[in-house]
């Protein structure tokens, strides 16, 4: 890649291990737990149905997800979609995640301000993480060989459109955070999880699932500001 230097290596390396950190607590966490079988002996697909009657969303539909923690629920079809050892699985784990996903479910239903911030922003970051690159790319370039002004211009436009990416991690993660927070309320009052071994386990699977939305702001913040130092850089340089 063009800006693969040591640079940037120094600005992605904690953004990188914060990332392999979080998918190291993640899997362990969901491994540990996925074995261990909730009392109420339903599976996550069960457990979803009783969980949406207790909230009083019936309408939402629960379907197999592919793969493996390919776990969401898709607010334009109202789907709740669960990975074969959720859906299937009567671990804690699956219990967690599927009580994690219905409450996407109910800010979708409440229409929560950040869900629907985050929804919004899709379209834009779509085309600004990727228009953003390429005018960066280009700006630099001219500005190698014109040294104008305006090549620096475009090439801190394409900043501004690459800032999508970390504006929507910044928008997401109190949306999971949320989301988590409505789980641990909904597993409670359905009593699904009534052992307080279970209750810890649950909370467990939700706060490693949490981390890895927070090691993915550190990284979209830090190659944005990467590519700051770099278009920064190379301005002054010109004045």
């Amino acid at each position: 890649m063009f800006f693969w230097d040591t640079t940037y290596i120094l600005y992605m390396l904690p953004g990188i291990l914060l990332t392999l950190l979080a998918q190291l607590w993640v899997n362990s966490t969901y491994n540990k737990w996925s074995k261990v079988a909730s009392s109420a002996a339903v599976t996550g697909a069960q457990a979803a149905d009783r969980l949406l009657g207790l909230i009083g969303m019936p309408g939402v539909s629960v379907e197999p997800a592919q793969g493996r923690l390919g776990d969401h629920y898709d607010p334009r079809t109202k789907t709740l979609r669960l990975s074969p050892g959720v859906g299937n699985g009567q671990s804690v784990a699956a219990l967690a995640i599927t009580a994690h996903e219905i409450g996407h479910a109910q800010q979708d239903a409440e229409g929560y301000g950040p869900m629907r911030l985050r929804s919004a922003l899709v379209p834009a970051v779509n085309v600004g993480s990727n228009l953003g690159i390429w005018m960066i790319l280009g700006g630099l370039l001219l500005q190698s060989f014109l040294g104008t002004q305006l090549a620096t211009q475009i090439a801190w436009l394409g900043v501004i459109f690459f800032a999508s990416g970390a504006v929507f991690a910044l928008a997401t993660l109190p949306v999971e955070l949320d989301a988590s927070r409505r789980a641990h309320e909904l597993l409670q009052r359905s009593g699904l999880l009534t052992a307080r071994r279970e209750q810890d386990g649950a909370r467990s699977v939700l706060r490693a699932a949490a981390f890895t939305y927070v090691a993915g702001l550190a990284a979209a913040i830090l190659q944005l500001l990467y590519f700051v130092s770099i278009v920064g850089g190379v301005g002054r340089r010109r004045s």
